[in-house]
């Protein structure tokens, strides 16, 4: 706690994401100091495992701000992973940090690279890469193991803690544009840093070693609120869905969101947004909120240059299409489930740039897009949506970006190439259905152009759907056929496309990719 009393300042003044409150030194230090007093009223705790589980309980009740409840987080992991151990030895550290590192992450709603969570990460990864399977206790070096698969002493795990720690925050400004752009590491790891390091010289009886910090001068506005509050009385029988609902609703409303529990039925809840009453709301639908704390945000002035930057962000379905446009450097949502308003905000929100144009994959992403692109936390940024209804579509629109072109040029660029990009959807059907050409029933194969449904397959007839579907859209002329395939596409079936092309429409290129979607055969664009 001391060595956050005097870095409370010097972390305050390095804040600057998700937004410049100037308050993450402050709110470490007040979490900690809560939880701190909690232990100390305690004259009954004997154990190491009945003091994690206090100052736990202290943190999460008092919890201030996102950090401040990472934080709390991280404590209950220690404390969950140690039950009721009298003491706790190199492995059983191990293992705390690294339980510490899920249940932090798991509470907030979008983990974001290049935050606190990042460093935490390492730290967990670092102190039980060696420990898989291994429980013996085994002492080792100072580098944290003494042979493969042995984890060593008390002291070993500290110091790695506090190394990797340290080496982690120095990574920051490469994950998160917004401290680059500021010249910053992340508050919240520093905070964190300082953690490990008394962790470390409590264990070995040595002062805790300093790190240097690079401030900023940001000249923060006032914006909007952050809202936190301690949530009780949710129902027993269906705590777990009454949560996903109250993050659902929250990222509706804000960004930075958090709802983490203390194992006893309290949970703290945290939300950056401008509209406190409909926060406090969302949780009385729930349970009962209390210990209500309301603060004014404050956002930084762009950095000087960033109004002209620009960026592109994609949301996709398909890990395969989602590697593709990942590869070429460009910042991917995977959208495997239903994204969140906030999931979006959060991937805007790392690329610290003026102009950001986001290109969604489906008709339902780009509904969410858009709700993001109009959220009051994006008020200063001008974020354009390049509708697409399909991935292919997707590419064609990505395919004719342009940095060095106008933002408003390359968008209209994008826009046109994705609207002109015929689709087709070869898919299995569901369910029994009425469609334009008849009755469809389940299992059979479906063959789509932009949208509707143009030919009815028996369930071996994949390869013949796909053909007829493709001849479909040729008919009117292309230049360009791309194919994602799925993951239950038909064996060689990019080179049963090729032959076809070859003979019936030799002028057009084919381009075929691995796209694993799980919704859609095939996906096919024409250009």
């Amino acid at each position: 706690m001391r060595s956050l009393e005097e870095l409370r300042t010097e972390i305050d003044g390095i804040n600057v994401y998700p937004v410049a409150d100037s308050d993450t030194g402050s709110n470490l230090l007040h979490t900690i100091a809560a939880a701190n007093i909690a232990l100390t009223e305690r004259r009954d705790v004997t154990t190491a495992g009945q003091a994690l589980r206090v100052l736990a309980s202290g943190a999460v009740a008092a919890a201030r701000g996102n950090s401040g409840v990472i934080l709390s987080q991280f404590l209950r992991g220690l404390a969950d992973a140690a039950g009721d151990a009298a003491r706790l030895d190199g492995p059983a550290l191990a293992s705390a940090l690294r339980r510490a590192d899920e249940l932090a992450t798991g509470a907030v709603a979008r983990p974001v690279a290049g935050t606190m969570l990042s460093v935490l990460h390492a730290v967990g990864t670092a102190v039980t890469s060696n420990n898989d399977g291994n429980s013996d206790g085994s002492h080792g070096s100072a580098t944290g193991s003494s042979r493969d698969g042995e984890v060593g002493t008390l002291d070993d795990v500290a110091r790695t803690a506090a190394r990797t720690a340290a080496e982690a925050l120095a990574e920051t400004p490469r994950q998160l544009a917004a401290l680059a752009a500021a010249g910053v590491v992340d508050a919240g790891g520093r905070g964190l840093v300082a953690v490990f390091d008394a962790l470390a010289a409590v264990v070995a009886g040595e002062a805790a070693p300093e790190h240097a910090v690079t401030v900023p001068s940001v000249v923060p506005a006032p914006q909007a609120w952050e809202v936190m509050y301690l949530l009780s009385d949710l129902p027993a029988d269906a705590e777990e869905s009454a949560l996903l609902q109250l993050r659902r609703d929250l990222a509706e409303l804000g960004d930075s969101v958090t709802v983490a529990g203390d194992g006893d039925g309290n949970h703290a809840v945290h939300v950056h947004c401008g509209d406190i009453g409909a926060a406090l709301e969302a949780g009385l639908r729930h349970g009962r909120p209390h210990r209500v704390r309301v603060e004014p945000l404050m956002t930084p002035a762009p950095p000087e240059g960033a109004a002209g930057d620009r960026a592109v962000v994609v949301v996709l379905r398909g890990r395969g299409v989602v590697d593709l446009v990942a590869g070429e450097g460009l910042p991917v949502l995977a959208a495997d489930d239903d994204p969140s308003v906030e999931q979006l905000l959060g991937l805007v929100g790392e690329t610290a740039a003026g102009h950001v144009t986001v290109v969604p994959g489906e008709v339902d992403l780009t509904a969410v897009a858009e709700r993001a692109a109009n959220h009051p936390v994006l008020a200063d940024r001008d974020v354009v949506v390049v509708p697409c209804a399909s991935p292919v579509q997707t590419l064609a629109a990505l395919a004719v970006h342009d940095p060095e072109r106008r933002a408003g040029a390359d968008v209209v660029a994008m826009a046109e190439a994705a609207a002109a990009t015929r689709r087709g959807d070869i898919v299995i059907a569901g369910e029994d259905a009425i469609t334009w050409v008849g009755h469809a029933h389940a299992g059979d194969v479906l063959g789509l152009v932009d949208g509707e449904v143009v030919r009815i397959g028996a369930p071996d007839r994949i390869v013949e759907t796909a053909l007829e579907v493709l001849t479909r859209m040729l008919a009117v002329g292309g230049e360009l056929v791309t194919v994602l395939t799925g993951v239950d596409a038909p064996d060689r079936i990019e080179e049963i496309l090729t032959e076809h092309l070859r003979a019936a429409h030799p002028e057009v290129e084919l381009v075929c990719y691995y796209g694993g979607q799980a919704d859609a055969v095939l996906l096919m664009g024409v250009e």
